[in-house]
């Protein structure tokens, strides 16, 4: 019988649960929490991008003066959809890091790569995308929409095919050979 990605995730945590009942418990604490810190640094980050701060109107200031600067003969809607594509591919980008840091979490110590991390990591980014958005319906002038939790989700996902990418085919290059015999899934 084939065990779902889920399932396999939660069978070890529970190998991850029996290691913490043999050493100290703060000790077991501790060594999670470092690998799960950047992702809370990434998360308060995309939290502040989210503020009024960030709107359309304060980040276009900034970047359609720099794309005229850049493109003087674009038109002022040609600077506009620059400007919206950039500001898209910010969501791309902060949730693609956002993927990468919870799979560095999800996975701890261990190495490579697995479904069950990479999946257990999606679900993480599409609730947090989704926590994201419902925020910003809160905040003056901004909008939550369902195409940017979608955007984000995309960043997730293509971040996970990098990590599944360089997990596979890059690390079995870069690991020292005596390692790179005994390890399992880099042939």
């Amino acid at each position: 019988m084939e065990s779902s990605p889920l399932s396999a995730y939660f069978g070890e945590l529970r190998e991850m649960s029996e290691l913490a009942r043999t050493m100290d418990e703060e000790t077991y604490r501790r060594m999670r929490l470092k690998y799960w810190i950047p992702t809370i640094l990434v998360a308060i980050l995309i939290s502040i991008f989210s503020t009024h701060y960030f709107t359309d109107e304060r980040t276009g200031r900034i970047i359609i003066p720099t794309l005229h600067w850049f493109f003087p003969s674009a038109s002022r809607r040609t600077l506009h959809l620059m400007h919206m594509g950039i500001r898209k591919l910010a969501h791309v980008t902060e949730f693609g890091v956002f993927s990468a840091f919870v799979f560095r979490g999800v996975r701890a110590e261990r190495t490579g790569w697995r479904w069950s991390w990479a999946l257990a990591t999606l679900v993480i980014a599409m609730v947090y995308a989704a926590f994201d958005e419902w925020h910003q319906s809160f905040v003056p002038l901004r909008v939550a929409t369902p195409r940017d939790v979608a955007i984000d989700i995309f960043g997730a996902i293509l971040a996970q095919a990098l990590v599944w990418w360089y997990a596979t085919r890059k690390w079995r290059f870069t690991l020292p050979p005596q390692i790179q015999a005994g390890t399992k899934g880099f042939k």
